[in-house]
């Protein structure tokens, strides 16, 4: 098959073993793949039945840098996984001794064995016919061949099609100065260790996202799908400013680190991460170390006022107004009017709070930091109606 240069061949068939040794020098994960570990061990250990079963398994498609398009060889690796990570990974899981067949696993060829529960290790001691036939079963893999990196990503969105990609997994195939500034930001440690939502459906790219698109706008911006989808696929990138948007973007989660615990429950939410953000790139570092226990009080607070309006009590209190304002936003978490928003109400409140409180070490020039939060954010608002 040849498509402007594009070339996929059958790789020489090999045995399961012969892959499980070349594993070093396989890329699992190039800029395009998926998040990996999405399969749960019952899913993986389904795989193992199918093979030792005799059922067929989809083809595997890779890329094959031994046969050229060493230009987008950016491991150094000899191979670099298209699409198959799933599967790759369950097969060296069960060599691993990692994984071992399901409860209700049952042999074809004979019925009566009981071998629901066992490893590898196990099969090759008591039954090593079996193991034998898993060790030298083969995968229908292709090699694919391109100089092109258009061609490997529209490989992957078409063969990745009829399954529920998420826009973040389509965006991280992408290939451009945009998607590359994304997954660079995405490895800093606030996102690897900080954050508390899933990234196995690449949430961690969708939040980079996010934030490299307010940096590049210069606000909080409208972070719908389409409008994270039309930024990763522009052509046309002032590279300066795209460049200085992921410095900003590292420098701030930096700051968020000094906020923030390791898989903090404030970060359990990936539509108010941005929000976070934001609030502490205009906030000072004389009020971070405040940050963490207002924002404590304040969702504990908006808690309770959610349970009172559950209960159908009278809402008197004008906090519990502001509360279900701050929730009606929420609802629309990706509006740039609900960035900006719940940014006003953070700010207020925040200010307030740390008026009302004995600081046990006192912000120098603390109603000067406070205007200087609130006239910020008012500001940005204020831009935002205007547009």
């Amino acid at each position: 098959m040849i498509y402007k240069g594009l070339r996929i061949l059958s790789h020489p068939s090999k045995p399961l073993l012969w892959w499980y040794k070349q594993r070093d020098v396989i890329d699992f994960d190039p800029p395009y793949q998926r998040k990996g570990r999405l399969w749960s061990r019952s899913d993986k250990a389904y795989l193992i039945d199918s093979i030792i079963n005799g059922f067929d398994i989809p083809k595997l498609y890779m890329a094959d840098f031994q046969m050229g398009g060493m230009a987008l060889n950016r491991s150094g690796k000899e191979y670099a996984i298209i699409d198959g990570k799933q599967r790759f990974e369950a097969v060296f899981d069960f060599f691993d001794h990692a994984l071992t067949l399901n409860a209700d696993f049952v042999w074809r060829r004979d019925p009566s064995l009981k071998l629901g529960g066992l490893s590898l290790r196990d099969l090759r001691n008591s039954y090593p016919d079996i193991a034998d036939a898993f060790e030298t079963e083969t995968f229908d893999v292709m090699s694919v061949v391109t100089d092109d990196s258009e061609d490997i990503n529209e490989l992957f969105v078409r063969l990745n099609r009829s399954k529920p990609l998420s826009g973040a997994e389509i965006r991280n195939a992408m290939i451009g100065a945009v998607p590359d500034m994304i997954r660079n930001v995405a490895k800093h440690e606030l996102f690897t260790d900080y954050i508390r939502f899933s990234t196995k459906r690449a949430g961690d790219f969708n939040a980079a996202a996010k934030i490299v698109l307010f940096e590049y706008r210069g606000s909080p911006a409208s972070t719908k799908k389409s409008d994270l989808d039309a930024f990763a696929q522009l052509r046309r990138v002032e590279a300066e400013k795209l460049d200085l948007a992921g410095n900003h973007c590292l420098t701030h989660l930096d700051s968020m680190t000094q906020v923030f615990l390791p898989r903090d429950i404030l970060l359990a939410s990936a539509g108010v991460f941005p929000v976070y953000y934001w609030f502490v790139r205009v906030a000072h570092p004389s009020l971070y170390s405040y940050i963490r226990e207002f924002l404590v009080q304040f969702e504990g607070e908006r808690a309770e006022a959610r349970a009172r309006a559950a209960r159908d009590e009278n809402l008197s209190d004008e906090r519990d107004y502001v509360y279900s304002r701050y929730d009606t936003f929420n609802r629309s978490t990706d509006d740039r009017r609900s960035h900006l928003g719940r940014l006003g109400i953070l700010a207020t409140l925040f200010g307030d709070w740390l008026r009302g409180r004995h600081l046990t070490n006192p912000v120098p020039d603390l109603s000067r930091r406070v205007r200087e939060l609130r006239s910020t954010v008012q500001h940005e608002i204020d831009e935002g109606d205007s547009e």
